[in-house]
């Protein structure tokens, strides 16, 4: 796993908050389904929203590891 650093500062989800929320998914899911799984596990980008396409690019590169 990659170095952990803060991937949405609203609701302070790390980068191992998302692998851990993902933790046991299909890997060949739709990401956008999978973003939905991850906020309402961990809320991240549902403050100012800024960190979407964060959130986005750290599940597809947790998913294609």
């Amino acid at each position: 796993m990659k170095e952990n650093y803060m991937v949405c500062n609203c609701m302070q989800v790390s980068y191992k908050n998302i692998a851990d929320a993902l933790e046991g998914m299909d890997k060949l899911q739709d990401v956008l389904k999978l973003f939905e799984k991850v906020q309402m596990i961990t809320h991240c980008s549902t403050g100012c929203g800024g960190c979407h396409d964060k959130v986005l690019d750290v599940i597809s590169e947790i998913m294609m590891a």
